[in-house]
């Protein structure tokens, strides 16, 4: 009897645990173009006479759970282009029973009507973006999820590469019409996001996966309802929201770098956390940035001594030596929607984890002044071959959930986003410095970042009008803890001897930074459209306020001995280092210790305020739409930096603006397939926080200081643009567009010389360039050639850029930092419905473009050949090659190479010298070189 009753129990929870709609009556099914037999993604299906409806999802698939036992319904299959379509008797069946329905819509040749549907609009399919961007009032480009799915591209900055125009600097920071990050700007889910670097205006793409998002868009033209602070392009990302269907899937797969992956790798001692993305608090200071730490008493200078063992430091300058198998990946998402009585609510929940290693090695890492004309032989700074290991883990979440009432009128909103970035990097370097001595020097580093945006908003279509407005939240930091170098010097001539050592007392040396940032936005829009009979003119008006704080802290020491008093062993300074530097006998006050390099100046925190407003009329003339609109900006910074070196002396630096901002779009549609587009407007380019400051950042990679300028000005920005637009069907287009930008007073990155030998990065302002080009962006089925299921994708650009400066100037007219004279990227791919397969080979290039502007060292016009050469970026082809197959209904393989040719990446310095004869001669000079390696991806996606 007890063994029976414990079955029964047994069975009770068993059947507890299984989900209801197991045994539930469900009817499945699958939307297909009848022509073509693909999926048709985002299509509404009914059953009919119920308001029970759904959207087929990225398979074009579809499902009704919870219906009623062996009843037979009829079904409505609605989807603009396509002629509505009506099933009747349509068999309900239990959960996994039977075939599903297959139906096949008719194309629509006639001229759309105008079509109310209440529903979520879905911007994920390639489709749905391609009708987007042809309604669209401003000129756009942009990304479906179903193009990410196609590219198995794995974060944004990979994806975003695909959009004309854009290439990426360091594989995640976004150039858009061959301008560099800082004239981009970039808002997730309707909101401003802060920069994710310490030193420049930028947003690092790398650190949004791919799986979260729904879609990408960049505007490339200015528009009043838009901030004013864009010129290549403002780019919205929007992550998924209200889900199609109820699902779950888990992905787990792994890549192999052929740098990387079963190579010798070095790493530095981690904490407990690193494998999460961030220090659990083996680098930190005790007690945080401001730590009040042990002293030993002063020395015989009258400076404090700092203890390196009783300050809960670590000391272990030794690394680990190990041959990483491969990367890790894994993600999963949690779909799920809900009727509450006529309202629906719905959730996209999302995690992904990344594990990755990159190893350069033979790095070529050079620097060269101004040729030696005298002598007639190049004259560089710096030497040295670098081999650098990376460990690189990402950790990412994602929970939205939208609200939809009865009605439809109104939709609810909360977006959250989060990701935690680590990176732990040791770098060794061996070569000639600066002041032309062998060297040998390493880097133990350390960053972690973090970022989070939230957003709640609302959209309510209230008697006519369109009103939304979102209240948003962003919060970033970086943190470098306990970020260790050592520079040798070699006793002998030769970089190949071993006999360095330690010749000046603060080239050891352990930095602590911290960065905080947080933006608080508010936003409000209203639409209206007036009802004149035949002529139906909006007005939209809105205002936007947001406020932004950023705090930057910085402690740096340096490892020192008392000269004449210590009782360090015989010989020390040319020892191991890291054996020397990880022993606690070699300890204490009569030994090695710490000295604090106190500099005050190198913090600073800022407040920006940032208020406008702004109204815009669209205005249809038959065949001519235009939108004029005309945006107020206020924007005051404040600058917080403090005047002493010793001390904290605060003192405030304001830079104050009010600006107005107009703009034009105007789109003749000549026909239902063709469009011509013509759009004007001023922009913005403001100084960043960092960017102003005084503080000094020593970057090892470019072994120079990098330091801010108080002059800054802002650059302001004329745009126009003329583009034509082909749309032959519903998902396919043909665009080709040409644009002129003019720049007062544009920002750049460049450096130049201090004491002869150092290099200072910093940024400048020329006095105004010029920005113009082309671009065509092609998306075409090859059914015309008999290629059915095969697409090509093509984008390219042709630019030109021209820098001017004052007459008499030392300058001279060059391309603007950071532009590309051409973009090429393309795409075959193929898609076989029936077979399950996916597949895709791509292919991208940039043209040499500058990434760092020399200065003049001094002298007149007429002295030519003292100009530090200009740092370019060289042309580089990659090529991915991607396949997908489904392998049965719930399991899914997919297998990418990503830079199968695996070239160089390659920076120069390029120079024209002229001698005293007149000749001249043109100079070329290797300052990076590395390959990144060849990567093999393969990952499996199981749906629950």
């Amino acid at each position: 009897m007890k063994r029976i009753s414990s079955k029964i129990v047994f069975t009770i929870a068993l059947l507890s645990a299984v989900p209801a709609g197991c045994f539930a009556q469900q009817i499945r099914g699958k939307v297909v173009d009848k022509s073509s037999g693909e999926p048709i993604i985002g299509a509404t299906v009914e059953v009919t006479g119920t308001g029970n409806r759904t959207v087929t999802d990225i398979d074009g698939t579809f499902t009704f759970s919870n219906l009623e036992r062996d009843r037979k319904y009829s079904l409505t299959v609605k989807y603009i282009s396509y002629k509505t379509q009506e099933i009747d008797g349509v068999q309900s069946k239990a959960d996994g029973a039977g075939n599903q329905v297959l139906i096949a819509l008719q194309s629509d040749e006639q001229k759309l009507g105008e079509v109310t549907v209440t529903a979520v609009a879905r911007r994920n399919t390639e489709k749905a973006m391609i009708q987007q961007t042809k309604a669209s009032s401003v000129i756009v480009s942009n990304v479906s999820a179903q193009e990410i799915q196609r590219t198995q591209d794995s974060n944004a900055g990979e994806v975003i590469r695909r959009v004309p125009g854009v290439s990426l600097i360091d594989e995640k920071f976004v150039m858009v019409r061959g301008l560099s990050q800082r004239y981009n700007n970039v808002w997730i889910n309707g909101g401003a996001v802060p920069s994710s670097e310490a030193d420049t205006r930028a947003f690092s793409f790398d650190m949004i996966p791919s799986n979260q998002i729904d879609n990408l868009t960049i505007v490339k033209t200015p528009a009043a309802e838009y901030p004013s602070d864009y010129t290549g392009g403002f780019i919205l990302i929007n992550t998924k929201e209200i889900p199609t269907t109820n699902a779950f899937h888990i992905t787990v797969g792994g890549n192999w770098n052929s740098g990387s992956a079963f190579k010798n790798f070095l790493a530095q001692k981690s904490s407990s956390t690193d494998w999460l993305g961030f220090d659990g608090g083996l680098r930190s200071l005790h007690g945080g940035i401001g730590a009040s730490l042990h002293s030993l008493g002063a020395n015989s200078g009258g400076n404090t001594m700092y203890s390196l063992t009783g300050n809960h430091l670590t000391n272990d300058w030794h690394t680990d030596s190990y041959s990483p198998l491969g990367d890790l990946k894994i993600g999963a998402d949690w779909t799920r929607k809900w009727n509450i009585g006529d309202a629906r609510l719905g959730m996209t929940a999302a995690v992904n984890y990344t594990n990755e290693y990159r190893t350069y090695r033979g790095m070529i890492n050079n620097f060269y002044d101004a040729y030696d004309v005298g002598n007639d032989r190049e004259n560089p700074l710096r030497l040295s071959t670098d081999n650098q290991y990376n460990h690189n883990v990402r950790l990412g979440a994602m929970v939205n959930l939208t609200l939809l009432s009865p009605s439809g009128k109104n939709k609810y909103q909360l977006k959250n986003i989060f990701n935690q970035i680590g990176n732990s990097r040791y770098t060794s370097r061996q070569g000639t410095s600066a002041q032309s001595e062998p060297e040998k020097s390493a880097e133990y580093y350390y960053r972690s970042r973090t970022t989070y945006t939230g957003q709640i908003t609302g959209k309510h279509d209230i008697s006519g009008d369109a009103l939304d407005w979102s209240v948003g939240y962003a919060y970033a930091n970086r943190r470098l803890p306990d970020r260790r170098k050592y520079i040798l010097y070699s006793e002998n001539s030769s970089t190949d001897d071993d006999s360095y050592v330690w010749l000046y007392q603060n080239d050891i040396s352990r930095e602590w930074t911290s960065l905080d940032e947080h933006i608080i936005s508010l936003q409000v829009n209203d639409e209206h459209k007036f009802d004149f009979g035949s002529w139906t003119p909006t007005l939209k008006a809105g205002a936007y306020g947001e406020y932004r704080t950023r705090s930057y802290k910085t402690r740096n020491f340096f490892y020192w001995y008392n000269t004449a008093d210590n009782t360090m062993p015989a010989g020390f300074r040319s020892m191991d280092m890291p054996t020397l530097l990880s022993d606690p006998a070699n300890f204490g006050a009569d030994k090695l210790y710490l000295l604090e390099d106190v500099n005050k100046i190198n913090d600073y925190d800022g407040r920006n305020t940032l208020g406008a407003g702004y109204v815009t009329a669209s205005l249809p003339f038959g065949r001519l739409s235009i939108l004029a609109g005309l945006r107020y900006e206020w924007n005051q910074m404040e600058l917080i930096t403090n005047t002493r070196q010793l001390e904290e002396s605060h003192k405030s630096h304001y830079y104050r603006h009010g600006d107005l901002f107009p703009s034009l779009n105007m789109t003749c549609r000549l026909n239902d397939e063709h469009q011509l587009r013509l759009a004007y407007g001023r922009s913005i380019n403001r100084p960043e926080f960092r960017e102003l400051s005084p503080s000094v950042y020593y970057d090892f990679d470019l072994a120079s200081d990098v330091q801010g300028n108080y002059d800054l000005r802002n650059c302001y920005v004329q745009n126009l643009d003329l583009r034509w637009e082909w749309y032959p069907t519903g998902g396919e287009m043909v665009s080709l567009a040409a644009f002129y930008k003019h720049f007062d007073s544009p920002i750049e990155w460049v450096y130049t010389m201090s004491g002869g030998t150092d290099v200072i990065y910093s940024y400048k302002n020329a006095k105004s360039a010029d920005n113009y080009g082309l671009e065509l962006d092609l998306r075409k089925t090859l059914d015309f050639i008999g290629l059915r299921n095969f697409s090509i994708s093509f984008n390219g650009s042709l630019i030109h850029s021209r820098v001017n400066f004052e007459p008499g100037s030392v300058e001279y007219d060059r391309p603007m930092q950071g532009q590309s004279p051409y973009l090429i990227n393309t795409g075959l791919f193929y898609k076989n419905p029936k077979s399950g397969i996916d597949a895709a080979i791509l292919y991208n290039r940039i043209g040499k473009r500058i990434v760092g502007v020399g200065r003049n060292e001094g002298g007149a016009e007429s002295e030519k050949n003292v100009r530090v050469p200009d740092s370019y970026e060289m042309p580089r082809d990659a090529i991915d090659i991607t396949f997908g197959k489904r392998l049965w209904k719930r399991l899914e393989l997919k297998f990418a190479v990503r830079d199968l040719i695996n070239q160089s990446i390659l920076y120069k310095q390029f120079s024209t010298v002229t001698y005293d004869d007149g000749r001249t001669k043109k100079l070329q000079e290797i300052t990076r070189k590395y390959k990144p390696g060849r990567n093999i991806q393969l990952t499996l996606t199981y749906t629950l």
